[in-house]
């Protein structure tokens, strides 16, 4: 492996922002800001960097497909009308615009389709990716140089989470758009090499630019998150960067984010500590969906699946099904048949159905005509939720355990734990590669698809993205 187009530490030699006094704990924003700025992608480890290689793959992906969602086409009508400096490309379209601009846009499209990967508590990192694109195009950087600044987002977003751990489960909030601008942020100041210096400055910016709450679950909104959150994040790198300053304590002081973001909740400042010396990224991975739609409902859709190959044509003799769900699920359990995609990807009971009925879902299980299906919303009628008291408190694993009555009487079920992608049941390269180019095919040709999936795939071996930007814009 040879990433090139990278320098070592930047600015590692600056004084430390905050610096602890002796015998003092160091805060987690002078922690964070000593590892944006001090951090050598010499010292991740291989399995990070192929991690974050499928990251990017993945990110890719379905945003190429999401470009052609109707969240990311009114999105596109709206930047146009701004008529922005034509500076960065948008994934998937002919336009471009200002930076800025085109990571709302990417951010947008990344998460439209609720197909992009999730780590702990969702997909707090989506937007990482969004800013980064056109940071790199307007400013020239390299593709090392972007790989790392992607690892630097991820391992900021990751401590963030295991100091918040029911940040999203726990409140109300939509950590893609909270934890995610923080993350974003902290990847674009590492891209535009800031000084540890102005850190904190665009650590601050970016607490307060944080925002989403997940009553939006279900509507356009929910993908808003993630392109505000990346926009957010450009911005905040693009400020701190000139001076524009904040709070140098906005994560753990009076008013900043674990007063606020995490008031009520748990809160364990000690998840900052090992920053640099571990590396998330490589020891607890990602979860890359192989279905394009919620990841709480996965474990639902694996076990009616699995009931599907038991029962063949009894399917039909269906009279009762139960579901059993962990608490934090139970939003995803409406009554109500959804009207829409958007709804759609969030209704347990029409994933269920629809699988037993059809098989696997894939994109085209979440249009119009598919959700209008007369076998899939009969039997979506018949499937009653409960919490399951097994496994009621479950937040981070979200088990399914499906018991299907036949008109005989005789009951099948099926208990699903760890859904398909997770760590325990992870997707096969065969089958990230299949989904890349599944996605991409909404997009780009097949030739466009597979130069960009080489580029991603070894990225940080090239010396430019010279020949990369003009692929994303071949739509």
């Amino acid at each position: 492996m040879a990433l090139v187009g990278l320098s070592g530490a930047a600015h590692a030699q600056e004084a430390k922002p905050g610096a602890a006094k002796a015998g003092e704990a160091a805060k987690p924003t002078q922690l964070l800001a000593d590892f944006i700025a001090g951090f050598d992608l010499k010292q991740a480890p291989s399995l990070a960097i192929e991690r974050a290689r499928t990251a990017f793959i993945d990110t890719m992906g379905v945003t190429l497909a999401g470009s052609r969602s109707e969240p990311a086409a009114i999105v596109i009508e709206m930047v146009k009308l701004e008529g922005a400096a034509a500076t960065a490309s948008i994934v998937g379209q002919s336009l471009r615009t200002s930076p800025q601009l085109a990571a709302l846009a990417n951010g947008v499209a990344s998460h439209a389709l609720d197909f992009d990967f999730t780590y702990t508590q969702g997909q707090l990192v989506a937007p990482v990716i969004p800013a980064l694109l056109p940071l790199a195009e307007s400013t020239g950087a390299t593709p090392a140089e972007t790989l790392a600044a992607f690892i630097v987002g991820f391992e900021v977003v990751s401590r963030l989470s295991r100091a918040n751990p029911n940040h999203n489960g726990g409140g109300s909030w939509h950590g893609t758009g909270t934890i995610g601008t923080i993350g974003a942020a902290a990847a674009c100041a590492r891209l535009l090499k800031l000084p540890a210096a102005e850190l904190p400055d665009v650590l601050g910016i970016s607490v307060s630019l944080g925002s989403g709450v997940n009553a939006n679950y279900g509507t356009m909104t929910k993908p808003l998150h993630a392109g505000q959150a990346a926009r957010n994040g450009l911005m905040a790198a693009q400020l701190g960067g000139r001076g524009f300053t904040a709070n140098k304590a906005a994560i753990e002081g009076r008013g900043g984010f674990a007063a606020t973001f995490a008031r009520g909740l748990e809160w364990h400042a000690d998840a900052f500590g090992d920053l640099g010396q571990k590396f998330d990224l490589a020891e607890r991975g990602i979860r890359p969906k192989r279905y394009p739609c919620g990841g709480v409902i996965h474990t639902g859709i694996d076990a009616a699946l699995k009931l599907r190959d038991e029962l063949g044509p009894r399917v039909a003799d269906i009279t009762g099904i139960k579901a059993g769900i962990a608490k934090y699920a139970a939003n995803r359990a409406s009554e109500q048949y959804p009207t829409n995609t958007e709804a759609a990807k969030f209704n347990l009971q029409y994933v269920v159905a629809y699988s037993l009925v059809h098989g696997v879902p894939k994109l085209k299980s979440f249009d119009e005509e598919a959700i209008k299906d007369d076998r899939v919303k009969a039997l979506a009628r018949k499937i009653a939720v409960a919490i399951d008291p097994e496994f009621a408190d479950a937040h981070e694993d979200y088990p399914t355990r499906l018991t299907i009555t036949l008109a005989d009487g005789r009951t099948v079920e099926a208990l699903v734990v760890y859904a398909s992608g997770t760590a325990k049941y992870p997707m096969t390269p065969a089958q990230m590669e299949e989904k890349f180019f599944d996605c991409a095919a909404q997009a780009v040709s097949g030739e466009t698809a597979r130069k960009i999936f080489a580029t991603l795939g070894a990225l940080g071996e090239q010396r430019s993205f010279d020949g990369f930007w003009p692929l994303l814009r071949r739509a």
